[in-house]
């Protein structure tokens, strides 16, 4: 029963707003789902009973009607004054235990889940709307969560073990797994899944959620528009990939795209992309492939664009070295929680490509290749929010020179918790209007004026 099957468009697992709901801990919830101990005694029955190749072949809906009917039977036996809603509770975990991925499968099939993160057999949380909810999940033990493991990893082709305590992968559906367990984690086997849920938001659907403003949203598309070199800061889940989504969709359907990333989370609408992934060293520690060796390849692919997912280590200095060398309009992230903490990780990034350059020299490269930085966070509410748009200007001495442009202005809280306030204009004019000019953008100049 080890082969599992991602299934999160499944018929009878139609996902939904209540099952969030029905999962989080909540002080009127008294509920504490199956008996585990019935769910494993049922699960071991149907393991001797079911071939798991004939399962397999069958499609969902029929694999479920399959497990579902054979659980009955065996539930029958081992357990008959189990019945109504106890029953129910005790056939569907069975369900997920065979086809899915156990006590967490009611929150992958959940498209208004984000995250999963399980630090314990009793300590399951999840992610809706940026805020983190703990749950009534229980697995029974350890070996539980290392059985799940194994379901996640062995169709990745990956293995998990005391050689191996740490995986980051791919699932089949896009949604990024990390996984780690002892002796790296002294408390236990730990998984972390985000999930990727296959919405193209657009700008204006940013917009609408209060992102970022209109003629934010219209001074970006134009950046794009005019070949501006574009990168976008923030920490963890701000929302930095799918910002660059949706300003990839102002990138002209006539050029030649090159997407660089680890893993692949862009999803570009044009025709012409070539998506390149970086591939980890096997088992035996080979056969590796970097995010520099791809950017490095890239160059030699006559690219109009190029867009790494994430710059993360030497591969830095190889996209510093394409923007400035006519791969103009280019778009990149990085993890950082500020603009100036960007352009300081990006020059540690450029000394780890080996190469002795004075400090001068590297931040000379990096003001004359990236043109806007975009910061983008996640607010107290939960909220993601773009919180500056700004330029880099020039250098000045051994200072890279930077200015705002657009910066959010917090007004209070409202009575749901709610942060309030919107990004302004700081009443600069845009340095780079040149460059939208020669691309014959003409930007208006009441959108760069600073309301009294």
């Amino acid at each position: 029963m080890s082969s599992w099957h991602w299934q999160s468009d499944a018929a009878p697992f139609g996902a939904s707003q209540e099952i969030m709901t029905d999962l989080a801990v909540g002080d009127d919830r008294t509920d504490e789902g199956a008996d585990l101990d019935l769910v494993n005694l049922v699960h071991q029955r149907l393991i001797a009973e079911i071939d798991p190749l004939k399962l397999h072949s069958l499609g969902h809906q029929q694999a479920y009607d399959a497990v579902i009917n054979a659980a009955k039977r065996t539930l029958a036996e081992v357990s008959p004054q189990t019945f109504g809603e106890s029953r129910d509770l005790v056939l569907d975990a069975v369900a997920d235990e065979v086809l899915g991925l156990g006590p967490i499968e009611k929150l992958v099939r959940d498209n208004a889940v984000s995250e999963i993160m399980v630090n314990g057999p009793e300590l399951v949380y999840f992610e809706q709307a940026g805020v983190i909810y703990k749950t009534r999940i229980r697995f029974r033990d350890d070996e539980h969560i290392m059985r799940i493991i194994q379901r996640i990893v062995a169709p990745l082709g990956r293995r998990v073990d005391e050689a191996s305590p740490y995986v980051d992968a791919r699932l089949p559906d896009g949604s990024r797994v990390n996984i780690i367990i002892p002796p790296i984690s002294f408390r236990g086997p730990l998984i972390t899944i985000r999930k990727f849920l296959g919405d193209k938001y657009t700008i204006q659907d940013l917009v609408a959620v209060n992102t970022l403003t209109e003629p934010v949203a219209q001074f970006l598309a134009d950046a794009i528009k005019a070949k501006l070199n574009v990168l976008i800061s923030g920490g963890t889940g701000t929302g930095k990939t799918t910002l660059l989504n949706a300003l990839s969709a102002f990138i002209g359907d006539r050029e030649r795209i090159v997407t660089i990333e680890d893993p692949a989370e862009v999803r570009l609408q044009q025709e012409h992309v070539l998506g390149l992934e970086v591939r980890p060293a096997n088992i035996e520690g080979k056969n590796e492939v970097t995010q520099r060796d791809l950017v490095r390849n890239a160059l030699r692919m006559r690219p109009d664009r190029i867009i790494v997912g994430e710059v993360r280590g030497s591969e830095a200095f190889d996209m510093m070295q394409a923007m400035n060398t006519g791969h103009e309009g280019s778009l990149t992230t990085v993890h950082a929680n500020s603009p100036r903490d960007a352009l300081a990780r990006l020059e540690n990034m450029v000394l780890m490509a080996g190469y002795e350059l004075p400090v001068t020299a590297i931040r000379e490269q990096i003001a004359s290749a990236i043109h806007l930085i975009i910061q983008i966070s996640r607010l107290a509410d939960g909220s993601r929010r773009v919180v500056s748009v700004g330029e880099i200007t020039g250098q000045e001495g051994t200072t890279i020179t930077m200015q705002d442009l657009f910066v959010f202005e917090r007004r209070g809280v409202d009575a749901d918790g709610h942060i309030l306030g919107e990004l302004v204009p700081t009443g600069i004019r845009p340095h780079y209007q040149h460059l939208f000019a020669a691309a014959g953008i003409d930007l208006p100049v009441e959108m760069f004026l600073r309301q009294m």
